[in-house]
């Protein structure tokens, strides 16, 4: 077996949820007078915390990134995707394929806080896969691009990063895993976003993921 763990992002990769975050995101800094496009605020935010960009949101607004602030955000994000978040298609059978495959050593590893995570996990009907097995870059000291969040997850699995697989969908997320020493496939449903995947060190992309079981067996 080349693999031994496999990671997944959460956002992105087993939940729609990133169009919905970035939609509320979007309003609530249009609101403190930062005005964009709903692609505008993906190309900022999608990959990162809200947190790592307080520098450049508190030049664009002219005001301070409160805690205040903070949770009235998760709280109108978590309302949003609790009503309509959708499972990314053929992710169930993904991860049932990554839990068989790695003999139930599979674990999420996400830059988002852990309610967000396992709430839309359980959403989704995915929470059962994962268990014990969630990681949120929130607890760790640095979060995504650095590898924490992947290097813990690996360590719980008592599996080394060289035998891990993490699936990514972001440049940010694809950085972490190969900082810890994972290889790293990329789901990238975008065309035009496959050549910036590829440079930030994933070694296969995937346009569906429905096609993860298939390459997962001849890996």
């Amino acid at each position: 077996m080349k693999f031994k763990a496999i990671l997944f992002d959460c956002d992105g990769v087993l939940v729609d949820s990133e169009p919905m975050t970035n939609q509320v995101l979007r309003d609530m800094l249009d609101e403190r007078g930062w005005r964009m496009t709903l692609a505008e605020c993906m190309t900022s935010f999608v990959g990162k915390t809200v947190r790592q960009e307080r520098a450049e949101i508190e030049r664009r607004t002219g005001q301070p990134l409160t805690d205040d602030w903070l949770q009235s955000f998760y709280q109108r994000r978590n309302e949003v995707l609790m009503a309509d978040v959708q499972i990314i298609p053929s992710a169930h059978a993904a991860v049932q394929a990554a839990h068989s495959h790695a003999q139930g050593r599979i674990a999420c590893a996400s830059g988002a806080d852990r309610f967000k995570v396992e709430m839309v996990l359980t959403k989704v009907g995915l929470m059962g896969f994962f268990e014990d097995r969630v990681f949120s870059g929130h607890e760790m000291p640095r979060s995504k691009p650095a590898p924490d969040v992947y290097l813990a997850a690996a360590r719980h699995l008592a599996v080394p990063g060289s035998r891990c697989l993490v699936i990514e969908d972001t440049t940010v997320g694809v950085t972490a895993g190969v900082a810890a020493g994972a290889t790293v496939w990329a789901y990238c449903p975008r065309p035009e976003a496959g050549a910036a995947l590829l440079q930030a060190g994933a070694t296969q992309l995937f346009s569906q993921m429905a096609d993860f079981p298939a390459l997962l067996a001849t890996s």
